[in-house]
């Protein structure tokens, strides 16, 4: 986990060089969905807490961190400074509240939260219902047949993986009530209750808020957008601006796309949505980094999933190279 402090220096001019700051200033958004208390086997690649210590401790010494909405303004105003960068959390679990925001501020780092608010207060999404029956079904084969993926190994480790891989695939791009019809079934057949306590409630939200982090939208039930009737699409981002609105006591400025991918997951249309709905900017997973000509209703995020510090770092700075 350690990185010598001796490259810290090496790092810091490397992305000087590559994120100028000023008019040519480059923004890197990084994404992060949870924060586990330990590794996860299952998930070896999902951050735990001392990862992310690690990384955050990292990141403030080599990047200037800024708040996503400030970072907007200055990304505007060409105001940004050299190796400018943010960190955002989609989804709204439980751990954002519980154990990333004491690291976030133990190193007096601020991030976006993006919320999908059907979830809150006892919710659980559809990829997390489908991770809970390949983790909790016994070591026998799971019987997909009514999906036509057929009768799935969950033998090893290795099994479990590919197994859930192939159910989520599979449902990744169904409509949310058909998701929710598929898993029920699986669930009444196979007697598992989906858990009730991974997504945050209200209260939690209201901590991350007021402890000066900031909450984006990120629809109610966290379609794919472009898969619905523009009609649903639309309402799925008012009435999560809504909600989170009366929660908060003031509107979210900043919006992130379910999937994220721009013309498979959303499109044009609902950028414009996005736009009408009041929102001033918005975050797509299309990865880059954002410049002053970049559209802010599709500014590009990034994900370094290495587990070693150095690659996590090298990551970084060639995702600024790529995109350069």
């Amino acid at each position: 986990m350690v990185l010598a402090p001796a490259l810290y220096p090496l790092f810091r001019h490397l992305n000087s060089w590559l994120s100028p700051g000023g008019s040519a200033g480059a923004l890197s958004i990084l994404i992060y969905h949870r924060v586990l208390p330990e590794p996860d086997p299952l998930f070896p690649d999902e951050v735990d807490a001392p990862r992310f210590d690690a990384q955050l401790n990292l990141l403030k010494q080599v990047f200037h961190l800024l708040p996503l909405p400030e970072a907007v303004d200055r990304l505007k105003n060409h105001t940004l400074p050299p190796r400018a960068a943010c960190l955002t959390f989609d989804d709204g679990y439980a751990d954002n509240a519980s154990i990333a925001l004491p690291l976030l501020q133990k190193h007096g780092v601020c991030a976006t939260f993006f919320v999908a608010s059907g979830y809150l207060n006892g919710g659980c999404m559809f990829n997390d219902r489908a991770i809970a029956l390949i983790r909790q079904h016994p070591a026998e084969p799971i019987d997909l047949r009514f999906l036509e993926l057929g009768s799935l190994p969950l033998a090893t480790l290795a099994e479990r993986r590919i197994a859930l891989q192939t159910l989520l695939q599979r449902l990744k791009y169904e409509a949310p009530e058909v998701r929710c019809d598929h898993l029920h079934h699986l669930e009444t057949r196979l007697g598992f209750t989906p858990p009730a306590n991974l997504m945050m409630n209200d209260a939690q939200v209201l901590s991350l808020h007021q402890a000066g982090m900031s909450i984006g939208g990120h629809t109610v039930n966290h379609p794919i957008l472009a898969s619905l009737p523009p009609a649903v699409a639309r309402c799925e981002i008012e009435q999560n601006r809504t909600y989170l609105t009366r929660l908060l006591g003031s509107p979210p400025t900043l919006f992130a796309y379910p999937n994220g991918k721009f013309g498979q997951d959303y499109r044009q249309e609902h950028a414009d949505m996005v736009r009408e709905t009041g929102y001033a900017a918005a975050v797509s997973t299309e990865p880059g980094i954002a410049r002053r000509e970049s559209d802010l209703f599709h500014l590009p995020r990034f994900t370094p999933w290495d587990r070693s510090l150095l690659r996590f770092s090298l990551r970084l700075s060639r995702n600024l190279w790529t995109h350069s």
